[in-house]
């Protein structure tokens, strides 16, 4: 059936025309002067009748052995023109296969390309995450090393306020010794020494809760040290899974580049402990700035906690002063 509106009148005229400049009118001649339009089998078809119909005009018989002649080599001819038919139709598929197949295999050697990029960026997030894992175990090394100078400050405050008390006590006793030497003061003095002693009373009281206070802070604080040392632990755990998933990987990656075909099944998993592992990359960051911010936070509450001892110990230190100069202006 005739494509692009070819029919025996157009083919006719291209057949005269190839006449006309001397060339031969087969069938991709005359496909070529029609513009490389029209089915083969239709110009074949319509260029046997117009060989018939010149035949049936021509005036001389020809013979018997001629029209054999001319018969055997129309059939050669269409033999011969239907075989190029062939080989061109198995050459320009075999070529689209080829294009394929090299289309086929540059998908497979980019898809290879990116996980190996993919391999090297988590080799690069490991180490990363490598280093910030230790560069946390110095810093829970230093807290360790602050928590012990301060449990020592700890203990030197308490000594401290044990050696206060006693020169309280002491004070307390030349007070009495002064009190029965100067009885004739004693009613001018008594309320004085009341509101004294009540005061007193009272700052004892108050330095008493705030060491209770102190103490229960340093335990708070050695619960989140144990709470930032199981951190740690647990970190170092994960970023050791995450080294022995990456080596996994690097062999999976190997395995891939010598079966391609199996590559292409097992991507998908892949890509999703590839996943995973950005994760936990992520979850250790967030883990260290966290462990940061909090060792930032307890830095200040120490800091605070000393900052009142040291105006509780001056305070202290006022009280005891203004008792003796009351007993050296009583005894005077």
């Amino acid at each position: 059936m005739a494509r692009g509106g070819i029919n025996k009148a157009v083919v006719q005229k291209a057949r005269t025309a190839l006449l006309a400049r001397g060339e031969h009118p087969s069938i991709d001649a005359v496909r070529i002067e029609l513009g490389n339009t029209g089915s083969k089998t239709t110009i074949h078809r319509y260029l046997k009748e117009l060989e018939a119909a010149d035949q049936g005009r021509s005036s001389a018989p020809i013979p018997f052995s001629g029209q054999l002649a001319n018969l055997v080599a129309q059939l050669a001819e269409q033999l011969q023109e239907e075989a190029q038919v062939a080989v061109t139709a198995e050459r320009e598929q075999l070529a689209s296969e080829r294009r394929g197949y090299q289309d086929r295999l540059s998908q497979i050697e980019e898809r290879c390309h990116q996980s190996e990029a993919q391999c090297a960026g988590l080799t690069e997030q490991l180490q990363i995450a490598q280093l910030a894992l230790q560069q946390e175990r110095r810093i829970r090394q230093q807290a360790e090393v602050e928590n012990a100078r301060l449990l020592q400050a700890n203990r030197d405050l308490e000594t401290h306020l044990k050696d206060r008390g006693e020169q309280i006590r002491s004070l307390e006793e030349k007070h009495q010794h002064a009190r029965d030497a100067l009885e004739h003061y004693r009613q001018a003095a008594k309320e004085q020494r009341e509101q004294d002693q009540r005061r007193h009373e009272a700052l004892v009281q108050q330095l008493q809760l705030e060491l209770r206070q102190l103490q229960q802070t340093l335990m708070i604080k050695q619960d989140e040290l144990t709470q930032l040392n199981r951190d740690n632990a647990r970190l170092l755990s994960e970023a050791r899974q995450q080294q022995k998933e990456l080596q996994s990987l690097q062999r999976q990656l190997e395995q891939r580049e010598q079966t391609l075909a199996r590559e292409m099944r097992t991507r998908a998993q892949i890509e999703q402990e590839n996943s995973a592992l950005r994760e936990r990359c992520d979850t250790l960051q967030g883990e260290v700035i966290r462990l940061s911010e909090t060792r930032a936070s307890q830095d200040q509450q120490v800091q605070s906690l000393q900052e009142r001892l040291v105006e509780a110990l001056t305070q202290v230190k006022l009280l005891g002063q203004s008792r003796r100069d009351t007993g050296e202006a009583k005894h005077t």
